[in-house]
């Protein structure tokens, strides 16, 4: 009961913002409700100042409100439509976390970070934001200040990305389903981001950007093991790497149980899947307003010049690499 008192405060103020969201997107239907959510969390979290008392009701919204989020859609999407990435889409996704990944670790090294600063920035930006940063932490016993630097650097980027890649999918691909999908779930940071991002170009664009995104996060399990040998051949001992145990987020499998499922034994109605999918869009927006809160603009201005530069050199390589690997590959 406790606890439950203590998520309110955070989670009433998110569904606040995603509802003034909605009324404002009517009148401005060209920025749209997720943008407009996020914008005022941004404008709201940080006029009161990041206050404790929401902390926990914020996090929650943002990460448990979007996992039933994207965990609903699978009773929307088929096989058939994930199918429409192809064998090309995955060879997209591998490449792209691969040069991504490889570029950050790159791009670190010129700029004087560390090995584990570098392969934290690796993971944060080829997987999946601060998630994937949070698994490979003990895994290459990286220090606590690597981490909190790394995930701020994330956010940052992850955020710039969120706000830029839908004017790129509509100037590149013509928000194109699958190109516009593939260039936002292929690269954006966090799922919060990949969410939040692909809502401002269309609903399909999302349902797809989602799916590529997800396909990362699987392939998070193979980037750990990767990182931990990179760790024992850079003369670290292997009785300081501890071991850890990958599970693959509890979403992501009902996601797909889901999907399955529609398109095997479950068949929704019309009225049905729309039911479905204004309640995950509900979800969504008030995950996003909660994304919103939670950007501290003071702290991210606060790491200096050259953490922001590395942040910002790595989205614009992100960027290049993806708009050629599209069009080689998803053509």
């Amino acid at each position: 009961m406790q606890k439950s008192k203590k998520l309110l405060p955070g989670i009433i103020l998110s569904i606040m913002i995603s509802i003034v969201a909605q009324l404002v997107g009517r009148f401005l239907p060209t920025l749209g409700s997720a943008l407009i959510a996020i914008l005022l969390g941004i404008i709201v979290g940080n006029m009161i100042g990041h206050q404790e008392y929401l902390d926990k009701g914020t996090k929650f919204s943002e990460s448990k409100l979007l996992e039933i989020a994207i965990a609903l859609t699978g009773l929307t999407l088929s096989l058939q439509s994930i199918s429409q990435i192809g064998i090309s889409g995955v060879l997209y996704v591998v490449l792209q976390m691969s040069v991504t990944i490889l570029g950050v670790i790159l791009i670190g090294k010129r700029m004087g970070y560390s090995l584990d600063f570098r392969l934290l920035m690796g993971a944060g930006n080829g997987v999946c934001g601060s998630s994937a940063i949070a698994t490979v932490v003990p895994v290459i016993s990286a220090s606590e200040k690597n981490k909190g630097l790394s995930i701020t650097i994330v956010n940052l980027t992850g955020t710039v990305l969120m706000l830029i890649a839908p004017i790129l999918s509509g100037y590149w691909f013509h928000d194109s389903i699958i190109k516009s999908g593939a260039l936002i779930g292929g690269n954006l940071q966090s799922v919060g981001q990949v969410v939040a991002s692909a809502k401002m170009v269309s609903d399909p664009v999302t349902e797809m950007a989602t799916v590529f995104k997800l396909l990362r996060v699987v392939l998070l399990v193979v980037v750990v093991l990767v990182f931990s040998k990179i760790k024992n051949v850079s003369g670290v001992e292997q009785s300081s790497i501890k071991r850890q145990r990958i599970n693959i987020p509890w979403f992501i499998m009902v996601f797909f149980i889901l999907c399955v499922a529609s398109s095997t034994v479950i068949h929704l109605s019309d009225e049905w899947v729309q039911i479905v999918k204004w309640l995950s869009n509900q979800f969504e927006i008030i995950a996003l307003a909660a994304i919103g809160l939670r950007v501290n603009i003071h702290y991210l201005l606060k790491e200096g010049p050259k953490a922001m530069l590395y942040g910002l050199t790595v989205a614009v390589f992100q960027m290049m690499t993806a708009y050629v690997l599209i069009r080689l590959l998803l053509p």
